[in-house]
């Protein structure tokens, strides 16, 4: 009977392994059981083999490995020891296999006699993922897309006094194989939604038929050409009622009246992608497809019509220009040409609004589940990983559900990192939801609002992070220069007036046609 590798031998063929498929950064939480995979990991990474990342924080660690696979498309390792610290990468594994982010959730374990035991940090880890690909052995991690867990079982010894040798081979990229995909003709009035990641396809389809292109911030394709104020001329323009067929790429989930839109069913749709992209429920009238091209450029009026109706549409909302929408706007413009990672809830909706034709070089978002965890340690992994200053931007509830995301040692790299809060000491994107109507004012603000009331600048210079408030009108002037190391720019804003700015702005476009 062969035995089985040691816990020395299993931790080297570990970061063998990760070489051989393309990981070059790698994220560590300490602890005991994981005790030789981390001092495989601190050898390859004083070797220049791989860039090796320490947090303390396991849920923090995870999202750092998800920002960092966003950025790149490469595969990252977060490493943990076993316990409650495997069930703390759970967020961003969820995120991850939503997004098809390839975080590899690397998790020491107890040998499997001890399991049904009382034996400390004890539990079952195997599959405790949802869905996640699962593997028991360094063997089974293969090239492929998406999440996967390897459980590693590790017996005494743990360590053991060894000079770390690697031999790599790296893997030559799979051979792709042509997917099915479908022309269509140009007749049918045609729009064209790019939700999260959707990428240059979106365009490209949009392009090939003269179609309106509806492009959510993080798709990728916000650029120019697309109709910024869609979601509002889809609620109140007569063309939403003249659209005949609707492609949809990436994952839509912005908005409502999007959603609405993919989920008609007199409509014809066609999805780029699979149902675990699409929105909702379809129903007989949507087909999916790998790629979707255009016969021909539609010659109509179609394009030039949805194009007049944006200008005039972004024309009423700039009338108007309230904060938050003013926060958004700087901060898009500044990030032209740059990275920018973009909470959920209210700001990604204001930059969907506001945001005009120059368009950073990449846009990261959450928007698998839209939680607002780990926003904080998302950035700072896309920043490490592209090597890039990046601008972060979220609400205050965002940044302190990820404040550890801040809590990083003094050994560690640092990121090019400026993070801008739209501070206003709560859940602003309630008040623009059936809740935030003045009939449930007396329960709002405990259970929606949730004010806090934290002194952000304190909990900064506990990290030791540079920190100042500005008041929106001058972030313009703060934002004209890259940001280095790390930094937290707070913006102060009165959410009592969100819901009467969202109705005004809605109203302004109405009038205006």
């Amino acid at each position: 009977m062969t035995a089985a590798p040691s816990a020395v031998e299993t931790a080297r063929h570990l970061v063998e392994r990760l070489l051989t498929l393309g990981a070059t950064e790698a994220v560590l939480a300490p602890g005991s059981r994981s005790g030789p995979l981390a001092l495989a990991l601190h050898a390859a990474d004083a070797q220049g083999l791989l860039r090796l990342h320490v947090r303390v924080d396991e849920r923090e660690a995870g999202f750092l490995a998800l920002g960092m696979s966003k950025a790149t498309g490469a595969p990252v390792p977060v490493v943990t020891t076993s316990g409650t610290a495997v069930a703390n990468l759970h967020p961003a594994m969820l995120e991850a296999w939503h997004t098809g982010a390839r975080v590899v959730a690397v998790t020491a374990d107890r040998p499997a006699r001890m399991r049904g035991t009382g034996a400390s940090q004890t539990t079952d880890q195997r599959q405790i993922f949802p869905r996640v690909r699962f593997v028991e052995s360094v063997a089974d991690l293969v090239s492929g897309t998406g999440p996967v867990h390897v459980n590693l079982e590790l017996d005494e010894p743990l360590i053991e006094q060894v000079t770390w040798d690697f031999h790599v081979d790296r893997l030559a990229p799979p051979r792709s194989m042509p997917a099915p995909g479908e022309r269509l003709p140009s007749g049918p009035r045609t729009v064209v939604v790019a939700g999260d990641g959707a990428g240059p396809t979106a365009r490209r389809i949009a392009e090939a038929g003269g179609w309106p292109l509806l492009a959510e911030p993080s798709s990728g394709v916000r650029d120019d050409r697309a109709i910024g104020a869609y979601r509002l001329l889809l609620a109140s323009h007569r063309l939403a009622g003249r659209i005949e067929r609707v492609v949809s790429c990436g994952h839509p989930t912005l908005s409502r009246p999007v959603t609405g839109l993919l989920l008609r069913d007199d409509l014809e749709v066609v999805h780029v992608g699979s149902p675990l992209t699409f929105p909702g429920p379809a129903g007989p009238n949507v087909r999916f497809a790998e790629w979707v091209d255009a016969d021909e450029p539609d010659d109509t009026d179609w394009f030039d019509a949805w194009r007049e109706a944006d200008r005039v549409a972004r024309a009423a909302i700039d009338t108007l220009a309230p904060p938050a929408h003013r926060l958004a706007e700087a901060v898009w413009r500044a990030s032209a040409g740059g990275v920018l990672v973009v909470g959920s809830s209210s700001v990604v909706r204001d930059l969907d609004l506001v945001a005009p034709g120059d368009a950073p070089d990449l846009v990261v978002a959450n928007r698998g589940l839209a939680g607002i965890d780990g926003m904080v340690s998302t950035a700072a992994g896309v920043a490490l990983a592209t090597g890039r200053p990046t601008t972060a931007v979220m609400g205050d509830l965002t940044f302190l559900h990820g404040a550890n995301g801040l809590l990083v040692g003094p050994h560690e790299p640092r990121p090019d990192l400026r993070v801008v809060v739209a501070s206003d000491d709560g859940g602003a994107i309630f008040s623009l939801l059936e809740q935030g109507d003045a009939a449930y004012a007396d329960s709002f603000e405990r259970i929606y609002g949730t004010p806090t009331g934290t002194d952000l600048a304190a909990l900064c210079r506990a990290h030791g992070v540079d920190h100042e408030v500005v008041a929106v009108d001058d972030l313009v002037g703060v934002l004209a220069t890259p940001p280095a190391g790390v930094s937290v720019v707070e913006v102060p804003l009165d959410r009592t007036s969100r819901r009467a700015d969202a109705t005004a702005v809605a109203a302004a476009v109405r009038a205006a046609f």
